[in-house]
């Protein structure tokens, strides 16, 4: 197999999760889950290049990001070779926009970005199903970043189905200043009859109609049951959104980012002002469709 072209950039878009629920916990530590996942606008760029030799090598603009092993976009590069028995020199930039740790699947986008980028610097010997097979074996979100989107993932996550995108033209993003890890989140919930769970079926319809209000009426997300309780900051950025005229905000994944969706873009340029008091990391943006 002949590398095709030795460079590419691409664009890894973060997601926010419209819903998320928490059906129950496994025997092997994994937990179901049924939730609504969305590309936004915010995205990492990654430069991959590939040339005669052995070794990959990981740059980035982000001095917290660790360029070794370790790193999601380094184990999807020696996979995907792995996978396709090649051995090349693999050089990866990442250009960081999306923020660490904060829910919004920066690090598996980025990992579906080197797999897909590899794809074609190869010629495309994998379908995207079977990279969306190897994108599991690294982490549950990553094989929904190889389709992007809109989805509906069930099982531990990895289990897809595409659904009508929600079409945002203004939104916003509000990162507090700290990180959440993801496995202690899951870890700490409790899941007793007295939690309450989104309607997911009721947020698909309500998608479909456009109606943001609807969907705030049946959506949810049962980690902030974790992350909200024990971080203040996660309810009150949402009350700023919605106090500012946001007709949906919610806690992101395992958090903390919290996001907003309005109808006006002068009410989320007015919450992105009040929430720039609070944190640096807020973002204006939007849904990504395709």
């Amino acid at each position: 197999m002949k590398i095709q072209t030795d460079k590419i950039t691409v664009k890894c878009y973060a997601k926010v999760n419209l819903t998320l629920d928490v059906k129950s916990r496994r025997s092997d530590g994994y937990h179901e889950v049924e939730m609504i996942m969305q590309q936004i606008g915010i995205y990492d760029t990654l430069t991959v290049s590939a040339h005669s030799g052995c070794g990959i090598h990981i740059s980035c603009t982000d001095s917290r990001i660790p360029c070794d092993c370790g790193n999601l976009a380094a184990r999807a590069a020696k996979l995907f070779l792995e996978t396709v028995g090649e051995d090349a020199e693999v050089g990866i930039h990442i250009e960081k926009n999306i923020p660490m740790g904060a829910g919004l699947g920066g690090g598996s986008s980025d990992a579906a970005g080197v797999l897909c980028a590899l794809n074609t610097v190869f010629g495309e010997p994998l379908s995207d199903s079977a990279l969306a097979e190897l994108g599991g074996k690294i982490g549950a979100d990553v094989p929904f970043f190889i389709y992007g989107g809109a989805m509906l993932a069930s099982g531990i996550g990895t289990e897809l189905s595409e659904v009508e995108p929600l079409n945002v033209g203004t939104m916003v993003v509000a990162k507090p200043e700290f990180e959440v890890i993801t496995a202690h989140v899951y870890k700490s919930l409790v899941l007793d009859e007295g939690i309450a769970h989104p309607d997911t079926r009721g947020a698909l319809a309500a998608i479909r109609r456009g109606d943001i209000k609807g969907l705030a009426a049946c959506g949810g997300n049962v980690l902030e049951t974790v992350t909200a309780a024990k971080h203040r900051e996660i309810g009150e950025y949402k009350k700023v959104m919605t106090d500012c005229g946001a007709d949906y905000a919610l806690m992101s994944g395992s958090g903390p980012s919290v996001f907003g969706i309005f109808k006006n873009a002068a009410d989320a340029e007015k919450a992105a002002a009040v929430l720039k008091n609070s944190t640096r990391e807020v973002f204006l943006t939007h849904t990504v469709t395709e």
